[in-house]
């Protein structure tokens, strides 16, 4: 059998946000085998791979231990000869300081088929979205983009003459870099803007000029950072869009800590590469713009399996930054053959019940297998709990009977539109593990409810490693849960990997745990001894809502 033959693609990830993404890399990334990535690859890029594709950390941290450029090149050829499609994924663009040199060196005396995907650069995209024009017909004709990573070794005489510089890697040595160049000749008063996080809802900005510059960002951290310095960036005032995401110095007192994971920050030690994609927790602006509500905050999504991220889009619009971690896995009962009876009597039935997508799925599911349809539902009336749940159903061209007010079964018992006396209730549910005092309750109104198996929840086997280093590190600031069961297998994962059975609640300390609804938040409070955040409106919208009000309060 002849071998798959592998190929390495070395893909541009652009300044960070995955808006910013091409669609070729994209579609690379969502069939890729092998990720091998960097320190400044934004996290939310990384949950656009398959879940079985190997993902290895190569991020380079200055002075500090990490993998050598001959390790990298030797990775890359190893899965490459294997058969693999790999994807070597760089910040920006992979030949503006990716370093890409080499491995292509490797790749071709090796024999190994290569191709060049190209990314949008940070120094172009940062002053772009910031409202700085590079060029201008009067005020810059020209401009220059270099790395500030070594600064001995520019020629400053040179670079003073030029309109326009926008400098990479150059936070660290600002002082110098504004010393060296009003030492050959720039004005003290030249504009400049220092651009950090570029393209997220992290970014922030500072201007002034090069003799207050560096008394304003004092003791700040500026990298991930790209400055702009020349006449133009007095343009910004003009051009900037309105929404732009936080806006100008970010004044903090002497000694107030900072985030030590940031990219690019060297104070950084291995094994936190993957960290450095997680923003500071919280901060404040002198800006007039206002940022958006969850700007700041790092949530963690527990979920089940490919389940949709229609939540997580919602928070990121809002400002977060998402981690999902997916806590439950949805598979078929361990037999059909109580739901399958039931489906071959849906006559006697005179209310079927649904209490989560999951079940319409399977019960559909297995209704089609019979080589049976929607018509076999005639004179059944359905209920549901959840406006997700009836949207499903809709989905189905069926008409929920009963939707209960407050997307919760208690409600639904207690605004039953019948007498329940002498019904049969048919329920496909979970196996097991949820939803006993609905049946309690119908049944003490004298339903008489036939329980079937639709489909079974599980732990899933481990934690993606962006949710575990997050954890670990403390770098979630808030934890959502859409069910009782995702709480359960939260609990269960992180006891197992990395808690050592210690107690989650002191571990998850300072975190907001937020609930989607009452059941949820009993769960929670059985395991986590709180709630801090529960929906009012017992929907993922309404969650979203209620985290928005936290992060204003909070």
């Amino acid at each position: 059998m002849i071998q798959e033959r592998g190929k390495v693609y070395l893909v541009g990830a652009g300044p960070g946000d995955v808006a910013y993404l091409t669609v070729k890399a994209y579609n690379l990334l969502a069939a890729a085998q092998i990720l091998v990535y960097d320190a400044l690859v934004d996290a939310q890029l990384l949950q656009c791979v398959p879940p079985d594709c190997l993902k290895l950390d190569v991020g380079k941290r200055g002075g500090k231990p990490s993998t050598t450029q001959a390790e990298i090149n030797k990775l890359l050829i190893k899965h490459c000869h294997q058969g693999k499609q790999v994807v070597r994924l760089k910040s920006g663009d992979p030949l503006i300081f990716g370093r890409c040199t080499s491995e292509i060196e490797a790749l071709k005396a090796s024999s190994c088929d290569f191709e060049l995907v190209p990314g949008i650069s940070s120094a172009l995209a940062a002053p772009l979205l910031a409202g700085i024009p590079l060029t201008d017909p009067v005020l810059s004709r020209c401009f220059a983009v270099f790395t500030a990573h070594e600064p001995e070794v520019l020629d400053w005489e040179a670079l003073s003459r030029l309109e326009t510089l926008v400098i990479l890697m150059g936070g660290q040595h600002l002082p110098e870099i504004v010393h060296q160049l009003v030492r050959h000749g720039r004005s003290h008063l030249t504009p400049i803007a220092i651009i950090r996080w570029a393209g997220t809802p992290h970014q922030q900005i500072w201007t002034g000029q090069l003799d207050n510059i560096v008394e304003q960002t004092t003791k700040l951290s500026l990298s991930p950072a790209v400055i702009v310095i020349g006449e133009v960036v007095g343009l910004r005032k003009y051009l900037e869009p309105e929404n732009i995401y936080l806006d100008e110095i970010i004044r903090q007192e002497p000694g107030e800590k900072h985030s030590p994971v940031l990219p690019g920050n060297e104070s950084t030690s291995t094994p936190q590469h993957m960290l450095s994609n997680f923003p500071p927790s919280s901060s404040s602006s002198s800006s007039p713009s206002s940022p958006l509500p969850l700007t700041g905050k790092t949530i963690l999504v527990t979920r089940s399996v490919g389940q949709s991220s229609q939540f997580s889009d919602r928070l990121i619009a809002s400002g977060a930054t998402v981690i999902e971690m997916p806590t439950l896995e949805i598979g078929p009962p361990s037999s059909w053959e109580t739901l399958d009876n039931a489906i071959a009597h849906l006559s006697d039935f005179d209310w079927l019940i649904f209490t989560s997508t999951n079940g319409i799925d399977y019960f559909f599911e297995r209704l089609i297998a019979q080589g049976k349809d929607t018509r076999a539902l005639a004179g059944v009336k359905i209920a549901v709990v959840g406006e997700k749940t009836a949207h499903s159903l809709k989905q189905r061209s069926l008409q929920a009977d009963f939707i209960p007010p407050n997307f919760i079964a208690d409600s639904l018992v207690e605004n039953f539109p019948d007498r329940l006396d002498g019904k049969k209730v048919l329920f496909p549910r979970v196996e097991s593990g949820g939803r006993e005092i609905l049946v309690k309750e119908l049944t003490a109104k004298g339903a008489n409810v036939i329980e079937v198996a639709a489909y079974q929840s599980c732990c899933p086997s481990g934690i993606p490693a962006v949710a575990e280093l997050a954890l670990q590190n403390r770098k979630v600031d808030a934890i959502t849960f859409a069910s009782s069961k995702t709480v359960q297998f939260f609990c269960e994962l992180t006891n197992t990997i990395f808690f050592n059975n210690s107690d989650a609640s002191q571990f998850l300390e300072g975190v907001c745990i937020a609930s989607i609804g009452p059941q949820t938040s009993k769960t929670c409070h059985a395991l986590f001894g709180r709630v801090d955040v529960e929906a009012q409106e017992y929907t993922l919208d309404g969650l979203t809502q209620a985290l928005i009000t936290w992060a204003t309060n909070s």
